[in-house]
Order: structure tokens, then sequence, then C-alpha cells
């Protein structure tokens, strides 16, 4: 275990990499799926509120930066005309499904019940932009996906107490952090179409 004051370190660098996000929706490059970061605002922010009701104190720094940083990466989509994702069906699926989630952390008020759906909106609220990276990898940016990959795992190495309040959200954004940023650094379906455009 390494002091908790790491998480602090973890904020930072994932704040570092979201400002690279912002930057290249200002600039056009990158085109956000509005409700994917709307959600991804709001459901770490009920898991953050859950966490600080659990006593987890300073690591739940992680959570909030979590839900902070795409609350700016939503607000920059509307600067640039320009820089967003059209919504389809299946965004709009997830996000009913995702609030959904968000209710039953309402109905539930119990803090362990709260992260659990908390992850689950969030995961819902993720699949419109997987399916995004996977596709269409140039229209992202890895660097706030790292950024906050780096961040839960300095979240993770300060644990001293094992509940799922501690390690829970921490460890989802680890998992689907790593897989966003093997999508789009990766660019994994553009090299499995072209894989397949061969064997055609």
């Amino acid at each position: 275990m390494i002091s908790e004051n790491f998480v602090i370190l973890g904020a930072l660098i994932s704040f570092i990499g979201s400002m690279s996000y912002v930057r290249d929706v200002l600039k056009g490059k990158a085109k956000p799926n509005r409700a994917t970061w709307f959600l991804w605002a709001l459901a770490p922010m009920i898991a953050f509120s859950a966490e600080l009701d659990s006593g987890v104190g300073l690591r739940s720094l992680m959570t909030f930066m979590v839900g902070f940083n795409p609350a700016l990466i939503f607000i920059a989509s509307f600067i640039n005309k320009q820089a967003y994702w059209k919504l389809t069906r299946l965004d709009y699926i997830c996000a009913v499904l995702s609030l959904i989630g968000l209710g039953l952390w309402l109905a539930s008020g119990e803090g362990n019940v709260a992260i659990i759906f908390a992850i689950v909106a969030d995961g819902l609220a993720a699949v419109p932009t997987l399916v995004k990276s996977f596709k269409y990898p140039e229209t992202e940016n890895y660097h706030a996906f790292l950024g906050g990959l780096i961040s839960s795992v300095l979240a993770l190495l300060t644990i001293d107490i094992w509940s799922l309040a501690h390690w829970g959200f921490p460890l989802y954004i680890l998992v689907i952090n790593t897989i966003f940023v093997v999508f789009i650094r990766g660019r994994v379906g553009l090299i499995t179409g072209k894989k397949t455009a061969v064997a055609k």
C-alpha cells in the first residue's frame, strides 16, 4: 500500500489527460458522444457521494474526477458545434437504461448498492462510446482514458480497507479505461476490419 496522497497525483494526471481531450474537442478533432459524456459526469458523482457516505475519504477524489472531467468534455462539445457525435438508437437505449440504474440507486439509499448501480449505469453509458472507439478511433483521444487508468491504479494502490466501497469504482474505472486505450490507441477495430477485408 502507498500513501493515499498519491490519489491527488492521480487526480492531476487524470485532469491533464482530460484537458488534452477538451483541446481536441475545441479543435474539432475529437467528437464526443454527448449522451455518454453527460452520463459519465452524472453516475460517478453519485458514486462519489456514496463513497463519502461510506467513509472512503481522500480516495474518493478519484471518483470525483471521473465525473468532473467528463462534465468539462460535455460542456466543450457545445462550444464547438462541429465537435459532437450524432446520437443513434443505441445511444438512447443505453442512456435510458443508465438512468434506470441511477433511479434504482435512489430507491435503495444503501451505499454499496449505490456504488454497484453507479458502476452499472456508467458501464451502460460507456457502450455507445465503446462502439465508436472500436469503429472510429480517430474521433477519440486516448489521453483522457489513459489518465483515468493511471489514476485508478494509484487509487487502488492506496487502499488499506478492502471493502466494495473502497475498491469497487476504482477497479471498474481501471478495466473500462484499459479497454478504451486499447481500442483507441491500438485501433483494434480498424485492424480487425482490414484483416476481415483481406480474408474476403
